[in-house]
């Protein structure tokens, strides 16, 4: 009896955890990408994450890396790039013959607004490499009324978060961190932690929740790791494979 109420109350955590689709359904598509981001949304995805960059002519462009070496095969800064340079840096696609390129954060939240829940946007901004991009990314989200409450806003930059939450005192933030300080979070107003699977301990948790912080772990892709976080209270992970827990 003990260990079938032990399992079902993993089991009942599992159901309830939210699940990001991680930078959208990045196994079977170029991850970051339109596709990516539409296959999740057809796979029953409500929850997603990906990551902003500033480009020189004030767009907002959607990829992880801050150089396209590793996606492109060129060693290419994007905050050197405008948007009408994108086209000329197709990202290599182990999955197809077809052209897939950097998208903008405008041609992606379209695709994904459909039944969506929450939208984390992190802001890839180390050391203030893109100044004033809270500002710009705020000012781009204010023709998206019905979506900006549905925005929670990471950053591995503390100041970013500091900016951003500075413009915008009722924004949704989650503290994106590899050195958990629960002070850091609370000084930001943020709603949740972000933090790597590998880092997370169960005491994390147990002072997140006295704090009413949730914590949010990446990135899981497999489901008996995920019920084992759910079982020590996290609130949520990134997955690459939606699919592996929307059946």
């Amino acid at each position: 009896m003990l260990g079938l109420v032990a399992f079902t109350s993993v089991f009942f955590y599992t159901i309830d955890m939210i699940y990001f689709a991680h930078r959208g359904s990045n196994t079977q598509r170029v991850q970051n990408t339109v596709a990516a981001f539409a296959l999740a949304q057809q796979q029953g995805a409500t929850h997603y994450e990906l990551d902003v960059h500033l480009l020189t002519d004030g767009q907002l462009a959607i990829h992880h890396d801050y150089t396209l070496l590793q996606t492109t095969g060129h060693d290419v800064m994007l905050k050197d790039l405008s948007s009408t340079d994108l086209i000329d840096y197709p990202l290599t696609n182990r999955f197809s013959a077809d052209k897939v390129t950097i998208p903008l954060l405008r041609e992606v939240l379209p695709v994904i607004s459909p039944g969506l829940e929450l939208l984390n946007i992190e802001l890839k901004n180390d050391g203030n490499c893109y100044p004033g991009i809270e500002k710009r990314l705020l000012s781009f989200l204010q023709d998206y009324p019905h979506l900006i409450h549905k925005i929670l806003f990471s950053s591995f930059d503390y100041d970013t978060l500091q900016r951003l939450r500075a413009l915008c005192p009722q924004a949704r933030i989650g503290l994106l961190t590899r050195q958990f300080e629960v002070q850091k979070a609370l000084d930001l107003g943020a709603e949740s932690v972000h933090i790597n699977h590998i880092r997370f301990t169960p005491q994390i948790a147990d002072i997140c929740r006295a704090n009413q912080l949730k914590v949010y772990c990446y990135t899981v892709n497999e489901v008996q790791l995920a019920r084992q976080l759910a079982a020590q209270g996290v609130a949520g992970i990134f997955t690459d494979d939606i699919t592996v827990f929307r059946h």
